[in-house]
């Protein structure tokens, strides 16, 4: 089963890069925007066919990398 991985920076961490696009879309003239996060988009194919069970076991792969990656938190879903 193929599981979407989205990561986030925590919001509690300044996201510069969103916050610079959010800046960038303000001057175009979009000012219907509250807030922008920058993220990476991950596809992972699992063996697990049962879906909440192939989330959660993206969701903990994505715990254990935590520890190397603090500013992030992650978030998936299956496709």
């Amino acid at each position: 089963m193929k599981v979407s991985a989205i990561i986030t920076i925590k919001k509690d961490v300044l996201d510069t890069k969103g916050k610079v696009m959010h800046q960038t879309l303000d001057g175009m003239g979009c000012k219907d925007v509250n807030e922008v996060r920058q993220g990476k988009d991950y596809e992972i194919d699992v063996k697990e066919r049962d879906r909440t069970k192939a989330e959660r076991e993206v969701e903990d792969m994505w715990k254990k990398l935590k520890t190397k990656q603090e500013r992030e938190a992650a978030k998936s879903k299956a496709a």
